[in-house]
């Protein structure tokens, strides 16, 4: 099988492990590229020879900034980061969160006024960390919505098609 011509970019930093460890074994099975940016080292396991790990400095948005100049056209990138999500959005690129969801142009101005609700009423302290657990219903919508867009991927670059 040849290799995938696109690349899965993790958003390491705050990914939950579980998740990382899916991307990573699928895409692996599939010979898809993936790269992890952080600006902290993240185990990858060395088994793993499509792997990569990009340190960056230690700086506000330095890894969301180092996948935003370094991603492709069909490649998909993997974030918890909203407004991050909107900037790939803008640039046309596939984007996922760990929950399943695929942001999109139809979809991430609601998510940006949910965040910012959501972070108005924890400093009222009116939030909680309700959406912070991460357990098997949400693993399993990652794994369809991301096995979803890796397929829609082979296909768009088999053919030459952009599929958004």
């Amino acid at each position: 099988m040849e290799t995938a011509s696109f690349t899965v970019w993790l958003d390491a930093d705050s990914f939950p492990q579980k998740a990382r460890e899916f991307a990573l074994e699928h895409s692996f099975s599939k010979k898809i590229p993936v790269t992890f940016v952080a600006n902290h080292e993240i185990k990858i396991l060395p088994k793993y020879d499509n792997a990569k790990m990009i340190v960056c400095e230690k700086g506000q948005n330095s890894a969301d900034n180092y996948i935003f100049e370094n991603c492709g056209e069909y490649d998909i990138v993997l974030t918890r980061d909203i407004p991050f999500a909107a900037r790939l959005v803008e640039k046309k690129i596939i984007v996922l969160n760990d929950r399943g969801v695929a942001f999109n142009k139809d979809n991430i101005e609601d998510k940006l006024r949910e965040r910012e609700f959501s972070l108005n009423m924890a400093q009222i302290g009116l939030g909680g960390n309700k959406g912070n657990y991460y357990g098997e219903k949400e693993l399993k919508k990652f794994s369809r919505t991301f096995e979803e867009k890796i397929q829609e991927n082979i296909i768009a670059v088999t053919y030459g098609v952009k599929k958004h």
